[in-house]
């Protein structure tokens, strides 16, 4: 039976990884496998099964809309020559990619996953890496790499608010897991800037050059920003609370990267007189815009402000949720079955507002906003139906509960086997089950509010410290977050990637792998440190 709870996660590896099939193939078999193992072994019932196909039908909208408004974005930018000023704005402050690479993905993401989650970071990031030069795979690549560390905090600090819900509700004790969980990540997240020039010179440069030096000589520079982020998102942890820590870590780290670039402090002097890029780039020409470098980037500062002020200001995010509420309870009548989509408050319709807005900054003009969205809306069939088969197979195996063969859901199951014999060392097992939730469900929330009680409870009965375990958790749940395939198929249709989510799975594993098992071994150390 463990293998048929598995299926959700064996079938996306083997069709996706191994035979590197499209999203729309690879996922359309495994939603349909895992639909008659759940009929055949969990005995679900039809009305369950047709359920979760409406469940994810639904769920798949919010996906859609944040997609069509990252895209919109981009094509608007690109209308406005906003692009090319953001462009030579970041040729003027460091034209190596080596730089452009932290400031943009992890750093700029970093702040739109606090601000908003969703997986938006990446479909933000990942367009704008392009228009600066990157190649589409890895600008898909990094930046969903990159959006790992941010995601254990994730919007105002959701994962811990709604994904530890099940454990404790207060206070004091969800900021103690942020403080376990920013110490944890002291040693192991501040490796992230590193790891990401590790793969943007070894992945993506040319064979010709000297790869090693050309990464090794920025090690300081990327360790000194990995540890600033690390110790600001523990002082803001520890200090003003854990809702904050995905937002003020990387704001206030952009202000200090700037200034460390500016005075090239710890950078090599290759990276000024020499700047390193990619062999393909095609951001090498001169280029010249008249457009302010505020008002090119307005529409992204829109976004953030929006953003922060939704989920900061209680009033009003009480309106933009309660206001033309498009969410679906008790799905044909099944209580618990629900799909959550409050318009207003979506990413998606943010973008979309910034973008109206930045329009009318930069010329004055919305008249070329209707032609685009269709021109946008005509390019995101493929993206829509992988999405919705993708979703499909999540659903079904979350709602597995719902069985007349009296098993716990798969996820559960899952995890019932795993604890019962590994038990002995879950501290190495925490994240990684953390991590299978992520890529399944492709939420930290989820993927947390999902196991939380189960790393409770085993950590309860292994006698080891609770907040360290969940901290773990929460941790390799947003390492997932790289190689969960929903948000892969949606970052690489923006790109022009379609067919190719095979391919940047394999290459987001082994970082997303490597994340948990250095979680592991530093929660080991805390453990027996004691």
């Amino acid at each position: 039976m463990i293998f048929v709870a598995l299926s959700a996660v064996i079938l996306p590896m083997i069709l996706l990884g191994i035979l590197n099939l499209p999203a729309t193939k690879g996922m359309s078999i495994s939603a349909i496998v895992v639909m008659i193992l759940g009929a055949v072994f969990w005995k679900m019932h039809t009305k369950i099964l047709l359920a979760s196909i409406l469940q994810a039908i639904h769920k798949s909208l919010p996906i859609i809309w944040i997609l069509f408004g990252a895209l919109i974005m981009l094509r608007t930018l690109e209308h406005t020559g906003a692009i090319t000023r953001i462009n030579i704005g970041f040729e003027k402050l460091s034209s190596d990619m080596r730089v452009q690479i932290i400031l943009v993905a992890y750093l700029f993401g970093g702040l739109i996953e606090g601000v908003s989650g969703f997986g938006t970071p990446a479909m933000v990031t990942a367009p704008l890496m392009i228009a600066l030069g990157f190649s589409p795979i890895a600008s898909v690549t990094l930046a969903l790499i990159a959006d790992s560390t941010p995601a254990a905090f994730g919007a105002v600090g959701t994962p811990l608010t709604v994904g530890l819900s099940n454990v404790s509700e207060n206070t004091n004790f969800l900021n103690s897991i942020g403080k376990s969980l920013t110490s944890i990540d002291l040693f192991a997240g501040s490796l992230m800037p590193t790891m990401l020039v590790f793969l943007l010179v070894f992945l993506f440069g040319s064979s010709k050059e000297p790869r090693l030096k050309e990464w090794l000589q920025f090690i300081p520079w990327t360790l000194f920003i990995g540890i600033f982020y690390s110790v600001m998102a523990l002082m803001t942890a520890t200090f003003v609370g854990y809702e904050f820590v995905s937002i003020l870590a990387p704001f206030i780290t952009i202000i200090v990267a700037i200034i460390t670039i500016r005075t090239k402090f710890l950078l090599p002097k290759s990276s000024f007189t020499n700047p390193w890029t990619l062999k393909d780039s095609t951001g090498q020409k001169e280029e010249t815009s008249d457009m302010s470098l505020l008002t090119a980037w307005s529409p992204y500062i829109l976004v953030v402000l929006l953003l922060l002020l939704s989920r900061t200001i209680p009033a009003l995010k009480s309106f933009m949720t309660s206001v033309l509420n498009l969410s679906w309870t008790n799905i044909l009548g099944i209580k618990g079955l629900n799909s959550d989509w409050e318009f207003l408050y979506s990413p998606g319709t943010i973008l979309t507002v910034a973008v109206l807005l930045g329009l009318l900054i930069q010329v004055k003009s919305l008249k070329s906003f209707i032609p685009t969205s269709i021109n946008v809306i005509k390019s995101m069939k493929n993206t829509a139906i992988a999405l919705i088969v993708t979703l499909i197979m999540v659903q079904v195996f979350t709602n597995s509960n719902f069985n007349s063969a009296n098993l716990e859901s798969m996820p559960m199951y899952i995890a019932g086997f795993v604890s019962k014999y590994f038990s002995a060392g879950w501290i190495f097992i925490a994240p990684f089950l953390g991590a299978l939730g992520a890529f399944v469900t492709g939420s930290s929330t989820v993927s947390t509010l999902t196991f939380a009680q189960i790393q409770s409870d085993i950590a309860n009965n292994a006698n080891i410290p609770q907040q360290v375990v969940l901290a773990a958790q929460l941790i390799g749940a947003a390492a997932g977050n790289m190689i969960c395939v929903h948000n892969i198929v949606a970052v690489s249709s923006l790109v022009g990637l379609s067919g190719q989510e095979g391919t940047i799975l394999r290459k987001t594993l082994a970082p997303s792998l490597l994340y948990c098992l250095l979680v592991g071994i530093i929660g080991f150390v805390f453990i027996s440190l004691g």
